[in-house]
C-alpha cells in the first residue's frame, strides 16, 4: 500500500472463490465443448486408447455441473451474503448517463474519470449481468443435451422438466446450436472483462486485478 492510499475489503472469500471456480469451470467448457463440436478420431493403437473424446466430454459434464453449482451459489451471495447484499449493483447500468460516460472514457474519447460508488461500474454491471445470463441459457441447454441422453435418474427427471423448453427452441438441433452460439458469448465477454478490468487497474490504479486475489482495493484518502 502507498503513502496515500487506504486498503478497503472489496471481495469476501466466498466471492473471490466463486469467481476463480466459475472463471476456470468456462474456460475448460470453452476449450472442451469446441473439442466436442469438432473431435479428430486417432486411427491407430489400442481400443482404449481411442477413448479420448468420451473423456473429453466427461471433462465437460463435470466442469458443466461446477458451473451450475458456482451460478446457483452466485446467486444465493447476491441476496444473502454477510459482507453485502448486492444484487442492486447489477443494475448500476440503469445510469445511462454515466454509461456513455464511461464508454468515452474506456475508448479514450475523454479524459474525465466516470464516477464508480457502486460495487460495479455501469459497465461492469451490464458485462456481469450478461455473464449470468449466459451461464444461466448455457447450463439450461446443456442440462437439456446431458438428459435426453438418459432414460431414468435425476438427468431423465430435469430433461422431462425442460423438455417444453427443448420444444421451444426446435428441438434437440435447436438446442445444440444455441449451446453452441452462447460459447462464442463467453469468449467476447472474456475480451471485454480481461480489457476493462486492466484499464481500470492502470487507471484507477486501485489494485483491481490483484483483488480479486487479496480481497482488497486501495483507495485514495485525502
Amino acid at each position: 500500500m502507498s503513502n496515500n492510499r487506504l486498503a478497503k475489503k472489496q471481495w469476501t472469500i466466498a466471492m473471490r472463490i466463486n469467481h476463480w471456480a466459475m472463471a476456470i469451470s468456462i474456460l475448460l467448457l470453452i476449450i472442451t465443448g469446441f473439442y466436442i463440436g469438432r473431435p479428430f478420431t486417432i486411427g491407430a493403437g489400442e481400443t482404449w486408447q481411442k477413448f479420448f473424446t468420451a473423456n473429453v466430454r466427461l471433462v465437460h459434464l463435470l466442469f458443466g455441473l461446477i458451473l451450475t453449482t458456482m451460478f446457483i451459489w452466485r446467486m444465493y451471495l447476491a441476496f444473502f451474503s454477510r459482507f453485502h447484499a448486492d444484487w442492486k449493483d447489477f443494475f448500476a447500468w440503469l445510469d445511462f448517463k454515466n454509461v456513455i460516460k464511461q464508454i468515452k472514457f474506456y475508448t479514450l474519447i475523454s479524459t474525465d474519470l466516470p464516477e464508480h460508488t457502486g460495487l460495479y461500474g455501469t459497465l461492469q454491471s451490464a458485462a456481469y449481468g450478461f455473464l449470468l445470463i449466459l451461464v444461466f441459457l448455457v447450463v439450461v441447454t446443456g442440462l437439456i443435451l446431458y438428459g435426453a441422453l438418459h432414460q431414468a435418474g435425476m438427468a431423465a427427471l430435469i430433461y422431462g422438466i425442460l423438455r417444453p423448453v427443448e420444444c421451444m427452441l426446435g428441438g434437440l438441433a435447436g438446442v445444440r446450436f444455441i449451446h453452441h452460439v452462447l460459447t462464442w458469448g463467453f469468449v467476447l465477454f472474456i475480451i471485454v472483462h480481461i480489457y476493462l478490468a486492466f484499464w481500470n487497474d492502470i487507471v484507477y490504479k486501485e489494485g483491481a486485478i490483484s483483488s480479486i486475489v487479496s480481497g482488497n482495493v486501495f483507495e485514495k484518502v485525502d
